[in-house]
């Protein structure tokens, strides 16, 4: 049975990742700060439905708080590490960016080094589709430049990219970087987009529809994502002798055993589009409040999603209105409404 030892099991990807695996048949040592970024109480949930399973354990802690991780991870051994915790939210790091260097450098610091202790057989850690900022040229692809970040957000997570590789260089650490792009689903975070509207439009409050509407994302199902990471963990990187041997649409470095992949459903979405869906599913209007585009914010993002074919033979498919359907039937079981 291997041992994976997953950051971040009380938030939403960590969750139906650890769920995922548990099912499975994998011994799974959770790692959560339980932070208030958001309602604990939703946290408190995910992590009792874990608890469920005998091959979960949990651990409450930072991860800042180096010596508590280090003793997690020196008592449970894993073979493989998957890192999803972080200070999340783009707005947010308008606000309180401290949070994020907190968590997201100090924190992934702390992780790599427990990866590097234990030669753990294959590190993956999240990044985002924010780190192409500024880049225009669509649909993003691994080997874009991504050097002009528009958040503290996404500067933590291209930092995170750099010290993985680093790590990866110096010693022989198999690692894998995802870049995820606007994931929904059951049990989503309350600040994310779906979970804001479908509140606000049971409860007939405006919703704030940024850019005019004028904006879209690749919107991809939380199911399809945890599916992309489990795959992923199999496709372990190796270094190279001959650079010249990598294939153009590989992200493998030439100078580590360490990737970059997308995980998106390569189909943009205008949010126009995805707030009637929205309306359709609930069977209600929503009051629309269209505002201007939000500071750090961009425009769209749109995946290629080509390299995590290449490797696993796998695309993310669930249509967005599916998806849509799936979470609206949660919110109101979970919720009462």
């Amino acid at each position: 049975m291997q041992k994976i030892l997953i950051t971040g099991t009380a938030g939403f990807i960590g969750f139906h990742l650890a769920r995922s695996l548990l099912n499975e048949g994998f011994e799974v040592q959770g790692y959560d700060g339980m932070t208030d970024y958001y309602d604990v109480t939703l946290k408190r949930r995910r992590h009792e439905m874990l608890r469920a399973h005998e091959g979960f354990h949990a651990e409450e802690a930072l991860l800042e708080d180096h010596a508590r991780l280090d003793a997690v991870a020196d008592a449970f051994r894993p073979d493989m590490i998957v890192h999803l915790a972080a200070q999340a939210g783009v707005r947010y790091s308008l606000e309180n960016p401290r949070a994020y260097i907190d968590a997201n450098v100090v924190g992934t610091f702390n992780v790599m080094e427990a990866a590097r202790r234990h030669a753990v057989k294959h590190l993956l850690m999240a990044s985002t589709s924010s780190v192409y900022g500024a880049n225009t040229q669509m649909p993003f692809t691994e080997t874009d430049k991504a050097d002009m970040p528009l958040t503290i957000y996404a500067a933590t997570k291209k930092a995170n990219e750099a010290m993985g590789h680093s790590y990866a260089h110096l010693w022989n650490l198999p690692t894998t970087m995802f870049r995820f792009f606007t994931v929904y689903g059951s049990w989503g975070r309350p600040d994310l987009a779906l979970y804001k509207f479908v509140d606000a439009i049971l409860d007939g409050r405006p919703i704030d529809i940024y850019n005019h509407g004028e904006m879209y994302r690749d919107f991809t199902h939380v199911d399809d994502l945890v599916r992309g990471i489990r795959l992923l963990m199999d496709a372990i990187p190796e270094r190279v002798d001959a650079p010249e041997q990598i294939p153009r649409w590989d992200s493998l470095s030439p100078a580590a055993p360490y990737r970059v992949v997308n995980i998106g459903n390569s189909n943009k979405v205008r949010l126009l589009d995805f707030v009637e869906a929205i309306e359709e599913a609930l069977g209600k209007t929503a009051i629309r409040n269209y505002m201007d585009m939000q500071k750090g914010d961009v425009p769209a993002t749109w995946a290629d999603a080509t390299l995590l074919s290449e490797l696993t033979g796998y695309r993310p498919r669930t249509d967005v209105r599916d998806g849509i359907a799936e979470f609206v039937k949660w919110f109101r079981d979970y919720y009462g409404r």
